[in-house]
């Protein structure tokens, strides 16, 4: 008679090895000062929960967060239940999903993360957590540079041998006639493209032009607030329902709703400043919003959806 598995986390199958990597400064990011096994922590989950949590606790730092990512490299859940898993894993305090500005002067960008938690925390840890690490300075990737050995000049590169030039023949002046410069017509704002890439991105936002030119201020105030196109998408088309009577109408509702916080006017930052800014995100509808604003990784409406 076989041995019943009594481990309280399932661990990780092989694939994860084979698990894809996230761009560099995104994916997973593992708190500091972790004990090494983990399995004592998932006890209490349910079975689901425990198998994502060990498989993501297993993963090495930098792997793909994102669900379509995590579902490929699950035999057992599909996409929908790697999302509730993982909302289920935040409201327990073991992740964060956050959005970081990082960069230098004007090269920023946003960086998405996913913070990692063997150890539940409550959400005064992760507050404390998020704010040191907002005031962390990014370390630059160092590059790699030929050093001479001591005592040893480093050896001139030699010059380029020149090249020779034909001789040209004189060419004869030909009276250049004068022709009507066509007049480039400007393309549409980033705030108008943003809006009409929503219906690829899922058809059940498909707007029209005349639904792009009538929303086009209000998805220009988001972008004014320092969120680039693709997180403007990503908050639109987050937690959406089976059906959408009407895309006008919920897109204009989302961007008053969702629209994100206005951060203070502070000090342009001169040549080589690293720039932070740092939001996290409603696990279950992708909100952005300041830490303290987060309980249990869900942002208000989420948490208490009869007052929304």
């Amino acid at each position: 008679m076989a041995a019943p598995n009594l481990s309280p986390a399932l661990r990780a199958p092989a694939s994860s090895r084979a698990h894809p990597k996230a761009k560099p400064g995104y994916g997973k990011r593992s708190v500091s000062r972790q004990r090494h096994d983990g399995g004592g922590d998932f006890t209490l989950l349910p079975e689901r929960e425990r198998h994502i949590a060990g498989y993501v606790d297993a993963l090495p730092e930098g792997a793909a967060m994102d669900i379509k990512s995590l579902a490929r490299s699950q035999p057992l859940y599909g996409q929908m239940a790697v999302g509730s898993a993982l909302r289920a894993l935040g409201v327990a305090g073991h992740l964060r999903h956050v959005r970081c500005l990082s960069g230098e002067g004007d090269q920023v960008r946003w960086v998405t993360r996913t913070f990692w938690s063997r150890t539940a925390h409550d959400n005064e840890w992760w507050t404390a957590f998020l704010a040191a690490e907002e005031h962390h300075r990014t370390p630059q990737e160092p590059t790699e540079k030929v050093v001479p050995a001591p005592g040893e000049a480093p050896e001139p590169e030699p010059a380029p041998a020149p090249v020779p030039v034909p001789a040209q023949p004189p060419a004869l002046a030909v009276p250049q006639q004068r022709t009507a410069q066509p007049q480039s017509r400007p393309g549409p704002s980033p705030a108008f493209a943003a809006l009409a890439r929503l219906g690829r991105t899922d058809s059940r936002l498909a707007l029209s032009a005349a639904d792009c030119a009538a929303l086009e201020q209000a998805a220009a105030e988001w972008l004014a607030r320092g969120v680039g196109a693709d997180y403007l998408t990503q908050a639109l088309t987050a937690g959406l329902p089976a059906s959408v009577d009407s895309p006008f109408g919920f897109v204009r509702r989302r961007l008053h709703d969702k629209l994100p916080p206005l951060l203070p006017a502070t000090t342009p930052a001169g040549p080589g400043t690293p720039v932070r800014r740092l939001m996290v995100e409603c696990t279950e509808c992708g909100a952005p919003g300041r830490p303290e604003a987060f309980r249990d990784g869900l942002c208000r409406p989420c948490r208490e959806p009869d007052l929304a």
